[in-house]
């Protein structure tokens, strides 16, 4: 774990939350009627246009799709380096 994150006390997931995670995602996924296929292109899309104005760190993107009980919900965490 990253000694700044230990710092902070942030904690790695649980294998279970991870498991419960990605189940969450699979069933909204699904839901929405949205192909593993036509994620990948949102994905590239949002970081195509993103790239645009600031540089995006790739290796660190992170989209979810979760559910809150009223809606469905695209969340993204995009780690950005500077602006162009």
């Amino acid at each position: 774990m990253n000694l700044f994150k230990q710092l902070l006390g942030h904690k790695e997931p649980k294998s279970s939350e991870v498991a419960k995670n990605r189940l969450r995602f699979v069933l909204v996924q699904d839901r929405l009627n949205l192909s593993t296929d036509k994620m990948n292109q949102l994905k590239e899309e949002l970081i195509q246009v993103i790239s645009k104005y600031v540089e995006v760190d790739r290796s660190g993107i992170d989209i979810i799709l979760t559910d809150d009980g009223r809606q469905n919900l695209l969340r993204t965490d995009i780690p950005l380096i500077r602006a162009k």
